[in-house]
């Protein structure tokens, strides 16, 4: 049913106001999956329009986009999209910073901890040296990644195990916000065999000791780059700084499609929001912001691999994830992030009269607000 937008705004103004808890019958859903997929597919639709618009537009096995040199293409995405997915590798379960994008916004404070001495990895528990026992025990991934929090705010705790993933030839990449790092700790982290270190440049603003930061960490680590939420704040940062951080001579650059969740969502009230197939929820600006900055790289000829890390790509990844797994024909793990549709934020988009659908008919007897859909 390609419900027309005004009728749109009346449901979800509808479904916005029920009580917390209260189930929406199956016809009422349908309506919707109708909304969401209108909104989705005029989003898809601008989206389209600038990726078209790219010159040297480039893709990993239908997987995601980018353009730039193939070969800094980052070998982490690479694990993570065609090889035996991306083992997250958690320890440090406290930040020195507070991001508005952050997924734990708001929470910071009831992150529990992984355990003194401990690592998360699979959902086990592991001491440092467990991690021998490990290898010999299970086949070895493509790829690990250090997330959760900041590794930065104890670094020196993860030389030794980057040192025992390094003699088994698994690539490690780590995320970092990069207000900790400093000449001798990103030496050391190259001496231990780090062979890829992301900066989160939107969490400092672009700040300039960042910046050198980066610069520094590439005369020790093989592969250095930028991972970050592309928020309108970002992009502005990063125009105004661009040769700055170009000079650093990094290798790549992933531009993360901002989703949100219960956490941080109150902080991007009153945008326009879209769901990606029935899963993330993100701000409307964040893919386009992508796009648009992807161009300019390809434009300029930026030395650089530019990285769509779209929900699409999520999508992909988790695709890959369930089938190396063994899972059946279809499965993955991506879904929604809430317990219950927020229907209040898509309320901004379907009041705008600059946003569009594609195409509309009318509802069908039994699905208008005064008809009483059971």
């Amino acid at each position: 049913m390609n419900i027309p937008k005004q009728d749109a705004l009346h449901w979800f103004t509808f479904f916005a106001a029920l009580p917390e808890g209260e189930e929406l019958s199956p016809r009422q859903e349908e309506i919707v999956w109708a909304v969401l997929k209108q909104i989705e597919d005029s989003v898809e639709g601008q989206n389209n329009e600038l990726l078209h618009a790219i010159p040297g537009l480039q893709s990993l096995r239908n997987r995601t986009y980018y353009v730039g040199p193939a070969k800094k293409f980052s070998k982490g995405c690479a694990s993570c999209l065609t090889g035996t997915g991306l083992t997250a590798i958690r320890k440090t379960n406290v930040c020195n910073l507070r991001c508005t994008f952050c997924y734990d916004y708001g929470e910071m404070d009831n992150i529990p901890p992984i355990g003194k001495g401990a690592w998360d990895i699979g959902g086990t528990r592991f001491y440092t040296e467990d991690i021998d026992l490990l290898l010999s025990a299970q086949p070895h991934p493509t790829g690990v990644s250090y997330v959760y929090l900041e590794p930065f705010m104890e670094i020196e705790e993860y030389y030794p195990i980057i040192g025992k993933f390094k003699q088994a030839g698994i690539h490690q990449h780590m995320y970092t916000n990069g207000t900790l790092a400093t000449e001798d700790n990103l030496k050391a982290l190259g001496e231990a065999g780090l062979d890829e270190l992301r900066f989160n440049l939107g969490a400092s603003d672009c700040a300039d000791k960042v910046i050198a930061a980066m610069a520094t960490a590439k005369k020790y680590i093989p592969t250095v780059g930028i991972e970050t939420p592309m928020t309108p704040s970002f992009y502005a940062c990063f125009q105004q700084k661009k040769q700055q951080i170009l000079d650093t001579g990094i290798d790549l650059m992933n531009c993360a499609e901002l989703h949100l969740n219960p956490n941080n969502i109150a902080n991007y009230q009153g945008e326009n929001m879209y769901m990606s197939r029935r899963g993330y929820i993100s701000p409307v600006w964040s893919r386009q912001l992508t796009l648009k900055l992807m161009r300019q790289a390809a434009e300029e000829n930026w030395p650089i691999a530019m990285h769509d890390c779209a929900n699409r790509t999520k999508f992909a990844r988790d695709l890959n994830l369930k089938a190396k797994e063994g899972g059946w024909f279809g499965a993955s793990a991506y879904g929604s992030e809430f317990d219950t549709l927020p229907y209040e934020y898509f309320l901004p988009i379907l009041r705008d009269e600059n946003f569009h659908f594609l195409k509309e008919e009318p509802m069908p007897k039994g699905y208008r607000l005064e008809d009483g859909v059971l």
